[in-house]
């Protein structure tokens, strides 16, 4: 790649771009304010899907627990916000983390981003 190429990818994007959303939406208040701003940044951005990640704190019993309250949560966000249409789009991520670099874990949401970033090319790209 030149340097003109690498400059020109890294500059902001111009209009709407289609994003997606990997969040342990139930694990701290960051991520409901993301998929807040998401959900209000039309004019910016156009919202795909929406992934519940896992994860292991206080809040949860393990990873599946914390990825499944964070599916509860997300679908609760939108909700709230009286955005049932997307609520088709959200998947359920890995139910364990992963046990090396090699070995994938199986996920709905990792067969729907897998699956919709193949419709993407790199002069119109899906953003994660």
């Amino acid at each position: 790649m030149t340097t003109q190429e690498l400059l020109r990818k890294l500059e902001p994007p111009k209009g709407r771009v289609d994003v997606v959303l990997d969040t342990d939406t139930n694990n701290e208040i960051d991520d409901q304010i993301a998929i807040a701003y998401m959900l209000h940044a039309q004019e910016k951005l156009n919202v795909r899907a929406l992934y519940a990640a896992p994860f292991y704190n206080s809040k949860s019993s393990g990873p599946e627990d914390g990825m499944l309250k964070s599916y509860d949560e997300i679908m609760k966000l939108l909700t709230l916000d009286g955005r049932e249409d997307l609520k088709a789009n959200v998947f359920q991520g890995s139910r364990a983390y992963l046990a090396d670099e090699a070995t994938p874990v199986d996920s709905p949401a990792a067969r729907d981003l897998a699956e919709r970033a193949m419709n993407y090319t790199a002069d119109a790209p899906l953003y994660v």
